[in-house]
């Protein structure tokens, strides 16, 4: 009697590690595909279309869409890139300096503008002229959405640069200084340009964060012609009452977007293959 093996063991050999996945996947998609059924009987398709795809609203957002929203977006996103790029790359370089006041600095710039909300930083910006009476940024509206851009993307653009400047051979600047080159010239001819080739899959990535940031230059209070996507959206969902607008403006945000993410994604994979 002991030796009789239990109906248990046969029903278990007989389903192999492969088997089980098998099955295991092929409930999970059931699950999903009565997921998907539920979703399309119960969903007011009308409603949704009513308020959210609405052609007769979207077309009022053309052709201020494309000449002045995302025109806005762009300018906005990409000033505060180059600020951020260069700032980020001083910071970078102060962060790896040998004075230490140089690396206290930077530490504290990268810990702060990391730990605070974009959005605080924004908020401080519109306080400025209070703060500072008679300053005035620069551009006006535009410099100030480049600004709080540019010190966000900073924080995160120097860690980039630091970890491609770490990157870079020690051996790249002791053969640049045996050919008599000073340490600064050193690092601005041989060090930095191979950093920055380096880093270009996340400098991109962080564009397309930033572009997506830009949604925050709302909060400056910015109206009229320098409206981005995401106040344009906005206005026009309330003066109609619908959310399309946010729709088509959620929908050239990732026009625009995607292709930058599979463009970084192809330099990733590109720098992967070449190492």
């Amino acid at each position: 009697m002991a030796d009789q093996p239990t109906t248990a063991e046969p029903v278990r050999a007989r389903f192999s590690p492969r088997k089980k996945q098998q099955i295991s996947r092929g409930i999970q998609y059931a699950i999903l595909v009565v997921a998907l059924v539920a979703v399309a009987l119960y969903a007011d398709w009308g409603s949704l279309a009513e308020n959210f795809a609405k052609v007769q609203v979207a077309e009022q957002a053309l052709p201020d869409l494309f000449t002045i929203a995302l025109r806005n977006t762009i300018i906005y996103a990409a000033g505060g890139f180059l600020f951020a790029f260069v700032l980020g790359l001083v910071l970078a370089l102060m962060r790896l300096s040998q004075v230490k006041p140089y690396r206290w600095i930077s530490l504290l710039y990268i810990e702060v503008f990391r730990g605070l909300p974009a959005l605080l930083i924004f908020l401080m910006i519109t306080f400025l002229p209070l703060a500072l009476p008679g300053f005035e940024v620069p551009f006006g509206t535009y410099g100030q959405g480049i600004l709080g851009l540019g010190l966000v993307g900073a924080a995160y653009q120097a860690e980039v640069f630091r970890a491609g400047l770490q990157a870079v051979p020690k051996g790249q600047t002791e053969a640049a200084r045996s050919l008599g080159m000073s340490a600064t010239r050193a690092q601005i001819t041989v060090v930095i340009p191979q950093a920055v080739r380096m880093v270009i899959p996340p400098t991109t990535n962080q564009f397309v964060s930033l572009l997506k940031d830009s949604s925050l230059v709302l909060f400056l209070g910015v109206s009229g012609e320098y409206v981005e996507l995401a106040k344009f959206g906005n206005d026009l969902a309330s003066q109609y009452a619908n959310a399309t607008p946010i729709m088509v403006a959620g929908v050239t945000y990732l026009i625009v977007t995607i292709p930058l993410g599979y463009l970084a994604s192809r330099l990733e994979g590109r720098k992967g293959r070449n190492r």
